[in-house]
């Protein structure tokens, strides 16, 4: 397999923000990823609290911070004989939620807010159901919740599990959801009152941020997901950026494409422009930085089985990897990405196939429209290429196949690329491609119209020459010219 080198090209959306230094401090973080603090809450005083853990004595305790997906050492100090650890600086940290970390990998749970003026206390031998808190509303909320949290999954675990091999329909399993639901609605309400008690807590922020949509049973099956999905982000409030230095957004954001969003590209670049609509701003947003990127990323070329990812990509860096939007990217970079969306943009499903004309094996120029059966295999292959290797001499056969049908019902339009004269015409002696093969060294011929990331790159044109499908393995075509022609 031979790939196009844009190895580069991919780093520069994770050097533009779609990765952050993973050793950076909370106070150095917050310059690299470009975050703008809300101005209507109070500014976050300078740092001075403590975590008294008993049965730890002297060793090291680290505070590991979060962005999104990946963490970061914001701090490490020293525990004293008594395990008493003091975290003290003339700044304040990044606000969000952080992992107190300990020798032994065990770790608790703590918030940092606007108030940084607290003390924690707990013990080695059950860190979380010993934590007492002083000084702080955000952790004291926090560990209510988890120990309620631990009771509500005692209490919610011999339904789920009985119901798991009972018929839906039965009598058994209707009168066991029914006392479920019960539970469930006891722990909505219990939320619900912790909400209306501290609006303004980050605690309820963040839970409430977490929190799923109620699963509309009133609706047909098959419009239940859809309305979960419209309303899976109504919960977070996109003006409180303290969200992204915590699980939360990428969780959600991960279930949103992976489970809620059919993978299509339409479906994708509708979801996406959905969720980016929802944000009040987007200068100078970390949310808006972070979808951008995490959208590109999941669905760049050649990083997903996702049938015309280019559609995806291109959208992204067409609407929002640009000079005027993308300010977490500076100009060099945003014209590598625009310059590479340009190419691949003349080659997406639905649209029609470029008519590439070239010269073949005795220098006669041969044009793709040219060819008059129905489908049009467009074949762009390396002879140095071990998988084109591979895949060559199968599409030989169907093409053999092929033109023992009278009409034949599909030709082949083979483009050899990045090789020298030479080699591409011993090849085509030497595996019996009786096709249309064209070459052209100065690839002028092929520029920005069928793109090419991985060789070989197989295109499927139809009867009024739009490309059906593309990225496809030779022994798929088949398949898909079938699929095509029961829907025609």
């Amino acid at each position: 397999m031979r790939m196009k080198n844009w190895t580069l090209i991919g780093l520069l959306l994770l050097i533009g923000g779609g990765c952050w230094q993973c050793s950076a401090t909370g106070a150095e973080n917050d310059q690299l990823s470009g975050s703008t603090e809300t101005t209507t809450r109070p500014a976050a005083e300078n740092a001075d609290f403590t975590f008294q853990i008993n049965g730890l004595g002297t060793a090291t305790v680290r505070l590991i911070g979060i962005l999104n997906d990946q963490q970061f050492l914001a701090d490490e100090v020293q525990s004293d004989a008594n395990g008493r650890a003091q975290f003290k600086k003339n700044e304040p940290y990044k606000q969000g939620i952080y992992f107190v970390l300990l020798p032994d990998n065990s770790n608790f749970q703590v918030m940092v807010t606007e108030d940084q003026t607290f003390t924690m206390t707990t013990a080695t031998s059950d860190l979380q159901g010993l934590m007492q808190v002083e000084g702080s509303v955000d952790n004291q909320l926090l560990y209510d919740n988890l120990r309620y949290e631990a009771d509500y999954q005692q209490r919610i675990a011999p339904y789920n599990n009985q119901m798991q091999s009972l018929d839906k329909n039965s009598a058994e399993y209707q009168s066991l959801e029914q006392q479920r639901q019960i539970v469930i609605d006891a722990r909505r309400n219990y939320l619900d009152g912790i909400f209306e008690a501290n609006p303004n807590s980050f605690f309820t922020i963040f839970k409430r941020a977490g929190q799923n949509p109620t699963l509309r049973k009133d609706l047909p099956n098959d419009q239940q997901v859809t309305a979960y999905r419209m309303e899976f982000w109504d919960n977070v409030d996109f003006s409180d950026e303290r969200l992204m230095s915590t699980p939360v957004i990428f969780n959600k954001i991960k279930r949103y494409y992976e489970e809620f969003t059919p993978q299509q590209p339409d479906s994708i670049i509708l979801s996406t422009e959905r969720l980016i609509n929802q944000l009040p701003t987007l200068e100078q947003s970390e949310y808006y930085q972070y979808i951008a990127n995490y959208v590109a990323l999941k669905y760049e070329p050649t990083k997903t089985t996702l049938m015309d990812s280019e559609a995806v990509w291109v959208h992204m860096v067409k609407n929002h990897f640009t000079y005027d939007r993308a300010f977490w990217s500076d100009s060099t970079n945003t014209y590598a990405l625009q310059l590479r969306a340009d190419e691949m943009a003349n080659s997406l499903i639905g649209q029609a196939g470029p008519n590439v004309q070239a010269p073949d094996e005795n220098g006669q120029l041969r044009a793709i429209y040219d060819l008059t059966a129905p489908y049009i295999v467009v074949y762009m292959y390396n002879p140095d290429c071990e998988h084109c290797q591979e895949q060559t001499p199968v599409l030989v056969n169907l093409h053999r196949k092929w033109q023992q049908q009278r009409p034949a019902l599909v030709d082949v339009y083979a483009i050899a690329v990045d090789t020298e004269d030479a080699l591409w015409k011993n090849y085509i002696a030497k595996t019996g491609m009786s096709w249309t093969n064209v070459f052209d060294p100065s690839n002028r011929a092929i520029y920005k119209t069928y793109f090419v990331n991985v060789t070989p790159e197989v295109y499927v044109l139809g009867p009024d020459r739009k490309i059906i499908a593309k990225n496809l393995n030779v022994n798929q075509i088949d398949e898909v010219i079938q699929r095509d022609q029961a829907k025609r």
